[in-house]
């Protein structure tokens, strides 16, 4: 391109910050209600000639995960995900794309009715975006709902890269569907050995990092609301598996899918729902003071790290063997005999740009998760567009679980049989598989 053409785009705003930043309300074009990305943030657009323009530019970037751990990626304007584009339904827009990656590229509008043309699938629909080139896609937003996009070129590698953003249009009606909280995320998840930054982009299944905006806990915002709001929580799946997203606290409502809106009849109340692989999904609730777990509810998804050979140690006699391995290695603690929460209290040496597999602090000690988690607060007193991190829950008065200390009479049990001299106690080399 000339500079005389690279002048006339839009500019590529970059943002590299993962810090969640305020949801911008529109200055031009049909008004609407932003939403707000955790941490992530939404593209600018300029109006030219009664139509919307972005700027999107395909690059490497550094990805902080969680403090402690960052990341190297692909993605968008400096960010992965890239920046959710948001917009209303009827704008024409205008998307200039520019590759700065190392290999060609091409953005699929994932779940948008637009013209064959633009659908983004290189080799089928459209020439691949060469390295250095920008394209233009020009569509009308027919139909307002959640979307995505991602690239539809050697798209298991650079979505491995993290090469993925969301892609909101709003309803023409300001008041059609509103809610006074409107959160949005991607999942994505990567393969990083400890002590590494770049994804193994060939892994199928088994992924030791799962993340939301491509932020694991307990780095990934907190999702903040007043008392009585009604919250929707839009999220998008870009993994290799299904996600079933539980919220702690409330019952919801799913009121959005890939197709569209839901009816109000044709919903029912839920505390889970799946989001399947390319699915987006869109629920709503009123919120209720507290603080209030939100997660996906696969148990191997809320850890960080993961080492999937480690074997099972519950309830194996491991002291003869720590003896003789602290002579050798004087730091050396035995772990998992008795489980795996003292993992999240204390502090072990790591490889550097490592997370611990299960960490976070709460008001009552270690939270001892990881990956996609993240709490839900709700306070009486925070006001309209105030999305700060309001601090712990104070919670009334007798409403806190506590120990007891008085005599309990024998619970009752269920059968079960003993252990005795045949009963195996630790694994045998040669059956791992059984």
């Amino acid at each position: 391109m000339s500079r005389a053409g690279a002048a006339s785009l839009p500019e590529a705003v970059v943002q590299t910050s993962p810090t969640m930043q305020p949801p911008p309300v529109p200055s031009t074009g049909r008004p609407y209600n932003p939403v707000v990305t955790l941490n992530g943030w939404s593209l600018p657009w300029r109006m030219k000639d009664n139509v919307k323009e972005f700027h999107i530019v395909a690059e490497p970037v550094v990805r902080e995960l969680a403090p402690g751990m960052k990341a190297n990626l692909w993605g968008y304007n400096g960010t992965s995900p890239g920046p959710t584009i948001e917009a209303v339904e009827g704008d024409r827009v205008r998307i200039f794309v520019t590759n700065k990656l190392p290999e060609p590229t091409s953005i699929h509008w994932h779940g948008m009715l637009l013209p064959s043309g633009m659908d983004g699938v290189t080799g089928l629909t459209q020439p691949a975006i060469g390295v250095g080139k920008t394209f233009v896609y020009e569509f009308v937003l027919t139909k307002s709902g959640t979307f995505m996009y991602h690239p539809h070129a050697d798209e298991t590698l650079q979505m491995a890269m993290g090469m993925m953003g969301m892609f909101i249009v709003h309803p023409k009606d300001q008041r059609q569907y509103k809610v006074d909280r409107d959160f949005v995320f991607l999942l994505a998840s990567y393969d990083i050995e400890p002590g590494a930054m770049t994804p193994k982009v060939n892994t199928m299944l088994d992924f030791n990092l799962w993340t939301w905006n491509s932020r694991v806990f307990p780095g990934i915002d907190h999702l903040v609301a007043r008392t009585g709001d009604r919250v929707r929580i839009r999220v998008g799946n870009l993994t290799m598996t299904n996600h079933p997203m539980h919220l702690h606290g409330h019952h919801f409502e799913v009121t959005g899918t890939d197709g569209g809106w839901v009816p109000k009849a044709a919903r029912w109340p839920e505390v889970t729902t799946d989001v399947a692989v390319g699915q987006m999904r869109a629920f709503e609730f009123d919120a209720t003071a507290g603080d209030w777990a939100f997660h996906c509810h696969k148990s191997h998804h809320t850890m960080n790290a993961m080492g999937h050979d480690v074997p099972t140690m519950i309830g194996v006699d491991q002291r003869a063997v720590t003896e003789k391995i602290t002579k050798l290695v004087p730091d050396y603690m035995q772990m998992g005999d008795k489980g795996m929460h003292d993992m999240a209290e204390m502090e072990m040496p790591l490889p550097d740009n490592t997370l611990p597999m299960m960490t976070g602090s709460g008001p009552f000690g270690g939270v001892g998760m990881g990956g996609m988690f993240s709490v839900v607060k709700v306070r009486d007193n925070v006001a309209r567009g105030d999305f700060k991190d309001p601090g712990w829950f104070k919670h009334p008065a007798g409403t806190v679980a506590r120990e007891y200390t008085d005599e309990l009479e024998e619970p009752a049990r269920g059968r079960a049989p003993k252990a005795d001299a045949n009963t195996l106690k630790a694994r045998k080399p040669g059956h791992e598989g059984h």
